[in-house]
Order: structure tokens, then sequence, then C-alpha cells
């Protein structure tokens, strides 16, 4: 189970790797070759002393042009360390494979975007010996997918612009998209993504809303994320949850609930309609619409 937005910024590109050259050839505009064929490589960079450096993910792409390493960074923070890491991974990766390194830092913080797209320079000031230019994708230039059509033609990307931008005003249609989006996709795929996304949501209104939808939706039902999620419901009772999953659903797509309606929800004490209710919640445009005209 991924515990942390950090690591589910750069493992979902082990899980997609084309989503990484995506990313670079349209978010970022790198004229990048397309790749052939991925391969996930040992990320521990430590040489024989004992100064233990790492990078995150690190992927090898085949491309009709040579192979390419990918480095990919997920970073919280402005870190200054990094000013000298990051040159070191790309050096020693040249040095030890001969391939060509790109390195690829990911965020959800503007302010990080800024930080690290700036251009280390080593040497004399104004003519260094080695600059990095490193690649960055964060809220300022990932796509904000809040349209369900746009998030099935790339499930991938949409989870990407959930875990980007799952902070902000757009959250709550971004996660309705992806949530229709994920029904595309093999569940096992389906059950990671969910993980990830719920990984990246600090917001806990945005990850409580993330959390109800696919307990309504049961992408994960077997997956340990959906236990904890379970667990929460037997605390609370499943009735009283239920009641709460469905308004809460209806107001966090912004349909307006009138007082009778939520009298109607509140005192509900069957289980499985109010199951229906939230299904239904996740889709219709008018409360109304959550009742069958013969009232169930």
């Amino acid at each position: 189970m991924v515990g942390s937005s950090h690591e589910a910024m750069h493992r979902i590109f082990q899980k997609d790797p084309a989503l990484l050259t995506r990313a670079l050839q349209q978010v970022l505009g790198v004229p990048f070759p397309e790749p052939y064929d991925f391969a996930g490589m040992n990320v521990d960079l430590t040489e024989i002393e004992p100064v233990e450096r790492r990078v995150d993910t690190l992927l090898r792409a085949e491309t009709d042009e040579g192979a390419y390493l990918l480095v990919v960074e997920s970073q919280g923070k402005p870190d200054e360390r990094k000013r000298g890491s990051w040159p070191y991974y790309l050096s020693y990766l040249y040095e030890k494979y001969r391939c060509e390194p790109v390195l690829i830092v990911v965020t959800q913080n503007s302010a990080t975007a800024r930080w690290a797209a700036e251009p280390i320079h080593l040497g004399v000031r104004g003519c260094p010996s080695l600059t990095v230019r490193p690649f960055v994708l964060g809220p300022d230039n990932v796509p904000v997918i809040a349209d369900e059509r746009e998030a099935e033609r790339d499930v991938p990307l949409a989870v990407l612009s959930a875990m980007t931008h799952g902070r902000g005003r757009e959250a709550p249609a971004i996660l309705e998209s992806l949530a229709a989006a994920l029904r595309t996709i093999d569940r096992d795929s389906a059950a990671v993504f969910v993980q990830f996304v719920d990984s990246c949501l600090a917001d806990s209104r945005a990850r409580q809303m993330w959390r109800d939808m696919m307990t309504t939706i049961q992408y994960f039902w077997r997956h340990p994320l959906a236990e904890e999620v379970r667990g929460q419901g037997r605390e609370e009772g499943r009735v009283e949850k239920g009641v709460e999953m469905t308004l809460n659903i209806l107001e966090w797509r912004g349909v307006p609930v009138s007082d009778a309606i939520r009298h109607r929800v509140e005192t509900c004490t069957d289980e499985d309609l109010l199951k229906l209710w939230a299904r239904r919640a996740m889709d219709v445009s008018r409360a109304e619409d959550l009742f069958d005209a013969d009232g169930s």
C-alpha cells in the first residue's frame, strides 16, 4: 500500500512508464523519441564509498534513437542538497551505462516547481563547466482533466492530474471524472491508481470525497485501502455512513439538496437502499433523481 504522496508521485511512472514520455512530449513539449520498450532499473547509485545515493524511480527507455535513462525525482519542497546530487546522478548514470540520462522532477507545489526548474550551474560564474536543466511536472503545466471523456482517453494522465491538482478548487470535478474513467480499465490497475490518488490528497475533505466515491463503486474492494475504509464504516455504523456518503457526494458535486430530501435520506434505515442512493448520487443532476418513481 502506498503510504505517502512522495512515493505515489514517482511510482505512478513505474506503473505506466509510457505516461512519462507522454508527459515529456505533450505537457513539456520535449521532442522525446517514442520508446518501444521500457525496463525498470536499480535505483541505488551508491559507489564503494559509504555514501548512500538513491533516485526515486529509474527507467530505461529503448527508442530508435538509442536508449535513454529516465530519472524521476518526487520533490515536496525545495532542498538545496539536490543542487549537488542531481548533477551527480546524471553524471554517474552516463558513466556507468553510457546512455543519455534525463532528469524529471514531479511536484504538487508551484513554488517547488519553480525552484526545481532553475538551471544548476557548476563552475566559473557565467561560464559553467556543467549545467543541468531539470524537466519539471507540476501544478502549472500538468493539465486539469475535469471532463469524463478526456479522462477516459488517457486514464494514467487523469490520475496524474488528480494527484497534482487534488487540493484545489477543481478537485471535485477532477475526482468525479477520474472515478468514471476508472470503470474503463481493469480492476487491478484501477486499484493501484486509487491508492496513488488517495496518498496525494492532502486536503482531508477531498480525500474523504474520494474514499466515499471509491467505496460506493467498489473498484478496490479487495485492496488494503478498502479494508481501512470498511473499518471506518464498521466503527461509524453502516447506516450512518450510507447517509453521510450520499449527502456528501451530492454536496461535493454541487447538486442542491432540499430540506425535504435531506430529511428523507437522514431518516432512512435501509442499508441496501442507502447504497443504491449513494451510487446514484455519482450521476444525478437533480437530488430528486435519487429516488425511483415508486419511492425507492
